[in-house]
């Protein structure tokens, strides 16, 4: 399936993507956390200097859309300030950490992830999209997000490095964790394992020192960051207007921001999530679906995606993914439906993602509609 360009890269502050209402610009907060401050002046510079909608990404990243190219300059200015981005190109574009969001001070997420960061000037150059996971807690939480070198909890209890892709891992001993991923890294780069691009695609033997037998602990089903440290809320589509963001943080006590790669947002401070009922604290309104904004907020998309799937949501078992071409950027698992724009229409596949083989194509709109019962 043809008709979109990939890339080959991800955007990031210095490096922005053009999109179909403006630049997008991509900001990857440390740790995944912002102070009050740092989200209040976000939302400024969302509102300000783009079209004053922020994204939440699938890797825990915010993206301010609708930036102006004259406005980018003030942008990139403002977000080095606030100590949101690197003033280096390079080294900005290198740090790609997710960490579990519901990490505290001194525990072993913000730990490693602290030590790893602070070496960052070790790492090898890797491709655009690979990236580093810190999944150290009592169990591993982040299994289904998206990253390439892995410390995550064992299941014998231990901390483990695992390569994605791989099913188990091999025990650390405690303090060398930076020191594991930072090898793994120089061995993949060194490997030759660019041209495939991510860890999960390359078939080369692991080292030694890297295998293991041991599994990561899994958190139990349906378990869901934000309920025990921090309140949560969730953003459907992981959209949010800078404006009713701003609100929420000021109308209580919050004391800052957490990003998750869940479409949800963790609040530091109880009563802030409470104090706004158009989103604080309630429950995912579309948890089965994803939908990347499409047609005309993405250039490479063909069609409108997110009030389609709005629509067809109530009438769809199982998980959705109405897509606005065949990157899939929305979602890369398979989904019980998937919709695909092609062309200004539809392509329905059952049980697999965007760009696999339809079971009927060049449907319309009002015909998807039709076909699930929805009109």
């Amino acid at each position: 399936m043809t008709g979109f360009a990939v890339k080959g890269w991800c955007p990031d502050a210095w490096h922005p993507m053009i999109s179909g209402d403006g630049l997008l610009v991509r900001v990857k907060p440390r740790l995944g956390r912002l102070t009050r401050e740092q989200a209040l002046a976000l939302c400024d510079a969302a509102a300000t200097c783009g079209s004053g909608l922020i994204d939440l990404t699938r890797r825990a990243n915010l993206q301010i859309r609708g930036v102006a190219q004259d406005r980018w300059p003030l942008l990139i200015q403002r977000l080095i300030a606030l100590e949101l981005v690197q003033p280096e190109p390079a080294l900005e574009a290198r740090r790609n950490v997710l960490v579990a969001p519901d990490w505290q001070e001194n525990d072993d997420t913000h730990r490693i992830a602290n030590a790893l960061l602070a070496r960052i000037g070790e790492w090898p150059d890797l491709p655009g999209k690979v990236g580093f996971v810190i999944d150290a807690g009592p169990a591993a939480v982040l299994t289904g997000a998206s990253g390439d070198f892995r410390v995550e909890r064992g299941t014998d209890g231990s901390l483990i490095l695992r390569a994605d892709g791989c099913l188990t891992g091999s025990s650390l001993s405690p303090g060398t964790e930076a020191d594991a991923l930072i090898a793994l890294a120089h061995w993949f780069a060194a490997s030759g394992a660019a041209a495939a691009g991510r860890m999960a695609r390359w078939d080369a033997e692991l080292p030694a020192w890297a295998k293991g037998a041991i599994a990561p602990a899994m958190a139990e089903p349906g378990h869901v960051l934000g309920t025990g440290h921090h309140p949560s809320i969730a953003l459907a589509f992981g959209l949010i207007e800078a404006s009713e963001l701003a609100i929420l943080l000021e109308s209580g006590s919050a004391s800052g921001l957490r990003t998750t790669p869940w479409r949800r947002l963790l609040i530091e401070g109880a009563a802030a999530a409470r104090t706004h009922p158009s989103t604080g604290a309630k429950p995912d309104p579309l948890p089965h679906v994803e939908a990347c904004p499409g047609a005309p907020l993405c250039a490479q998309a063909t069609v409108e995606t997110r009030a389609l799937a709005r629509r067809l949501a109530p009438y769809v078992s199982g998980r959705l993914h109405v897509s606005g071409c065949a990157k899939g950027c929305a979602c890369s698992q398979v989904a019980d439906v998937t919709l695909t724009g092609r062309n200004g229409r539809f392509d329905l596949v059952l049980a697999g993602k965007a760009g696999s083989p339809p079971s009927r194509s060049g449907l319309s709109a009002s015909e998807i509609l039709a076909h699930f019962g929805a009109v």
